[in-house]
């Protein structure tokens, strides 16, 4: 565990998060407060959907970066809930194979929810 500079006791891996993320150049989660369970879902989602686009077009490159900010945002939001990095990393595995399986299906359930996730991703231009 760190020390923050008023003394409070801060998680290291939300500071390696936060670090990571600033070196990137990227926002840290701000679009409110989401669940755990919403952000894994969205990051099972938009990892998917990037994978099944590739990254070579416009949309392949918009759904990467999504992605990448819904991991970040699961992965926060499994530290504020107690949750174990690995236990974080095996919760948006499942989410992704599962999103996987129903975009090819084209779930309309899922192609609704991977957009109000894009939606709620903010620009990370």
């Amino acid at each position: 565990m760190a020390v923050d500079v008023r003394g409070d006791v801060v998680e290291q891996s939300m500071l390696v998060t936060l670090t990571i993320a600033g070196l990137m150049g990227l926002q840290t989660p701000t679009v409110g407060l989401v669940s755990y369970e919403e952000a894994v879902r969205c990051a099972g989602l938009t990892q998917a959907a990037s994978e099944l686009e590739g990254g070579e077009s416009a949309e392949g490159k918009s759904l990467y970066d999504s992605a990448l900010y819904w991991s970040l945002a699961a992965m926060q939001a499994a530290t504020a809930a107690g949750k174990p990095t690995r236990v974080a990393e095996a919760d948006q595995t499942r989410a992704r194979i599962e999103a996987v399986r129903q975009l090819n299906a084209e779930a309309p359930a899922a192609r609704t929810a991977l957009q109000r996730c894009r939606q709620k991703t903010p620009d990370l231009d």
